[in-house]
């Protein structure tokens, strides 16, 4: 796998993740519908709060994210049970339009480099592995962001 294509792939999650956003109104971003357990607002947050402990905490770099943002976005967390004021959307707007030019930069042209600990939830070996799985994650993440916000605009 070369760096232009994993590097694409986060773009193109990324740029279709924010067109789904684009113009979501403020008092939406936080409706559950009926048969979700998150809202947009959650999605947003845990797309950027899974990147970080994805790539960098399981490459045995420092996170970048204060570990706040796992207490409101980590799988398995719930808006309602949220205490206190998560990070604002637009923080985390900001931190997903960063998101793949700070990998660009810590991460470019060591795609091969062997993980520390290889024996991780995803049993991924190498850094472009780290890279991948979170892609594919963003775009998982893409289509509840599509379909939520379809619903809460409705």
């Amino acid at each position: 796998m070369t760096d232009a294509f994993v590097f694409k792939m986060t773009d193109r999650a990324q740029a279709q993740i924010l067109k789904y956003l684009e113009g979501v109104p403020q008092d939406a971003r936080t409706l559950v519908p009926e048969g979700f357990a998150n809202h947009l607002h959650w999605q947003l947050g845990h797309i950027v709060a899974v990147a970080d402990r994805v790539v960098n905490g399981l490459s045995g770099r420092q996170p970048v994210l204060p570990a706040a943002y796992a207490a409101y976005f980590a799988p398995g967390t719930k808006p309602a049970e949220w205490e206190g004021e998560p990070p604002a959307w637009d923080e985390l707007i900001v931190r997903l339009q960063e998101l793949p030019q700070q990998f660009r930069e810590a991460y470019a042209g060591k795609l091969d480099e062997k993980l520390a600990n290889p024996d991780n939830f995803a049993k991924a070996e190498t850094l472009g592995d780290l890279l991948a799985l979170n892609a594919g994650h963003m775009q998982h993440h893409s289509g509840f962001i599509n379909a939520l916000a379809r619903i809460v605009r409705a």
